[in-house]
């Protein structure tokens, strides 16, 4: 099935990842005509911008797109990749998506009637709204340090990373202890390799506490269902790093000291280049502090067990395994000439070039209200919590996309008082409507 060029839609979805296809669900049960552009195929970021062991840090049962809740027999377990991809194949095929693959969105500006221009690698649509679910993660950021390395190191962004065997014989470098970093260190560890990992100020959770998944305790506790304009700092929580866990062999901490106590050689961030690598001294000060944000998490779980006069069995507190004292190598330094192979876990950026709209602010962040941009008609969804902590997540998506679905809905409806001005929609409002803004 292909575009047909200059055709016209109420609305097109541009995207068709799990945002994508959930607001596509939820537009198709209000019998909505539309379309959703994916420039690749569905599961592309899942399927090529993922290691060979990858797997969901969030158990099973969160896995819950609209009309699609996870109907497997391991619900307290973790999609591996492969499971990830037959969950969205399954899901794709679960109701009738009207989805167009291979088809890139290159430019979105406003119409004098108030419409859409959306043009395509299949030709130009024209549009009455637009959702843009791309996610935040287009582009992958390395930073120009990396240039500082000489031609003779293997250098690779984690999404290019798959597995140990595709880097040569030597020492690794990975920079960056995010969820990525963090993981992937360990994957070289697992295979053998030694490992260097540049530490940053990335949180830690534990994975199980007091005999159940922290993900389940903190879900009876209401945190994914605390919704961004509960935090005072809501700018900060939006770009905070991800605490670092994993659900791989069933899921487990992951405890950088006891990989330090293992063999891998921890050091700070990464600060310069010349002929050797030079590290801050701030490895104890963000060990320390991935330790006290796991411990604070424990600490709340104990409280609302208290609070609710709820039993489960004890369990002592961390102890740290490893320090910094314990060294037996230089954590301020690494001769270039030891090292075969970086990977930098260094995270990803959005690329909005291609909306011609003025609803980014300084930081190039879309300005929204749950998805609702100031731009009549123009919608954001997928982004990191865009209203909670499951709004780019399996889990919270939906949610999301049916919150928009019905600002969409409300939008088209007669009575609505809505008035199509001529004049870009980004300029020009009626007099008895602005743009839904969330409670």
């Amino acid at each position: 099935m292909r575009l047909v060029p200059d055709a016209e839609y109420p609305v097109v979805v541009v995207g068709g990842g799990q945002a994508g296809l959930s607001i596509s669900w939820h537009l198709t049960q209000r019998n909505i005509d539309h379309v959703v552009l994916e420039r690749n195929r569905v599961g592309h970021e899942w399927r090529t911008r993922r290691w060979d062991s990858f797997c969901l840090v969030t158990p099973n049962w969160q896995c819950d797109l609209p009309g699609h809740p996870y109907a497997g027999n391991d619900p307290d377990g973790f999609m591996v990749k492969d499971q990830i991809l037959d969950y969205l194949d399954a899901y794709t095929k679960s109701f009738d998506v009207p989805l167009f693959e291979g088809v890139s969105a290159t430019r979105l500006r406003g119409r004098p009637d108030g419409r859409y221009e959306l043009r395509t690698t299949e030709g130009t649509l024209i549009a009455d709204q637009v959702v843009v679910a791309t996610g935040p993660y287009q582009v992958p950021v390395t930073p120009r340090i990396a240039e500082r390395l000489p031609e003779g190191v293997t250098q690779l962004h984690s999404s290019g990373y798959r597995n140990a065997d595709q880097l040569p014989d030597g020492d690794v470098l990975v920079v960056g202890s995010g969820q990525s970093g963090a993981q992937i260190a360990e994957d070289l560890h697992l295979a053998g390799r030694t490992v260097h990992l540049a530490v940053g100020s990335a949180p830690r959770v534990a994975r199980f506490y007091r005999g159940r998944d922290v993900v389940a305790w903190l879900e009876d506790m209401g945190y994914y269902r605390r919704t961004i304009d509960d935090f005072a700092d809501a700018d900060a929580v939006r770009f905070r790093v991800n605490h670092y866990v994993t659900g791989r062999d069933g899921g487990r901490d992951i405890d950088l000291r006891a990989f330090a106590r293992d063999g891998m050689r921890l050091h700070g961030r990464l600060r310069a280049i010349d002929e050797s690598l030079h590290f801050d001294d701030d490895l104890a000060t963000n060990l320390d502090g991935a330790d006290r944000v796991s411990e604070s998490i424990k600490d709340s779980i104990d409280e609302y067990l208290s609070a609710n006069g709820i039993e489960a069995p004890e369990e002592p507190r961390y102890t740290p395994v490893w320090t910094p004292a314990d060294a037996s190598y230089d954590l301020r330094e690494l001769p270039v000439t030891d090292l075969k192979a970086v990977i930098w876990s260094t995270g990803f950026g959005p690329d909005h070039r291609w909306i011609e709209a003025p609803v980014f602010n300084g930081k190039g962040y879309p300005v929204h209200a749950r998805g609702v941009t100031p731009s009549r008609g123009l919608y954001f969804l997928g982004l990191p919590w865009q209203w909670t902590w499951g709004s780019g997540r399996f889990g919270g998506v939906g949610a999301d996309a049916e919150h928009l679905a019905e600002q969409i809905a409300k939008a088209r409806a007669p009575e609505s008082g809505i008035h199509w001005l001529a004049g870009t929609p980004t300029e020009t409002y009626s007099t008895d409507w602005v743009p839904a803004r969330s409670a």
